[in-house]
């Protein structure tokens, strides 16, 4: 059982997350809120997202799953505005799940979820942990993809660097110390990551939105932030390029 209440801000913000790494998830249920895990396609890149009942105007849940195909929920939002409220209700008879904007009502079949895993989180312990503002990070990648597919993140101990090269050019972003939300860094620690993944993950964040970036050297990216207003965390993975000699 699931029935839930819902502003439209708060849905879109949850499913712009996961949407950027997989097109259809598996949302586990229970009273105390939804937890996600997913792996794209390509085994690139991982979500791991937990959000409280608290984040909803109103919550009833048993132990339960649904899966769920995200454009479909696009399709609802796009009826929204913001501020409305959207309520959300399983349909177990005929494993549909209903939702209601306005005076719109939208019965869409939920995903079999016996395929859909739920990964494990490998337990990173990364040397080096950025924290930033999601603009400075969007602004980076903005000024990165005319330039190459993939971009270098350094940390050390004064700042922090994102830089892109290509056959001809090249383009930086440098943030100092001073211009961070915070650094925790005794050695540089650097990584190269595929640039469409970095970007998509970057996108779906909000703006003004803190992410705390965990790094080592040819190691993943962790990316942790907050949504929902702070009663929701994500944690995005992604794997290195490991640089040829």
């Amino acid at each position: 059982m699931f029935q839930a209440k819902v502003k439209s801000e708060t849905l879109k913000g949850i499913v712009d997350v996961v949407s950027t790494l997989v097109d259809e998830a598996k949302f586990n249920i229970d009273p105390k809120g939804v937890t996600l895990k997913a792996v794209d396609p390509a085994h690139v890149a991982m979500i791991d997202m937990k959000i409280e009942k608290s984040a909803f105007e109103e919550y009833a849940a048993d132990d339960t799953e649904l899966g769920i195909d995200l454009d479909k929920i696009k399709e609802v939002l796009r009826l929204s505005r913001s501020g409305d409220i959207i309520s959300l209700e399983q349909d177990e008879d005929k494993n549909r799940l209903v939702i209601n904007v306005g005076n719109v009502t939208r019965r869409m079949n939920l995903v079999d979820t016996s395929g859909m895993s739920d990964p494990k989180v490998p337990n990173l312990n990364l040397p080096a942990k950025v924290a930033v503002a999601s603009e400075e990070l969007q602004k980076g990648i903005k000024a990165a993809e005319s330039i190459s597919d993939h971009i270098a993140l350094t940390a050390h101990p004064e700042g922090f660097e994102m830089v892109s090269e290509g056959d001809t050019d090249s383009v930086s972003l440098k943030l100092s110390k001073d211009q961070l939300v915070s650094l925790e860094c005794k050695e540089t620690a650097r990584s190269l990551f595929p640039l469409d993944y970095f970007s998509n993950m970057i996108r779906a964040i909000a703006v003004g939105t803190v992410v705390t970036m965990s790094l080592g050297n040819d190691y993943p990216v962790k990316l942790e932030f907050s949504i929902a207003d702070g009663r929701g965390t994500v944690n995005y993975l992604l794997a290195p390029r490991i640089e040829s000699e």
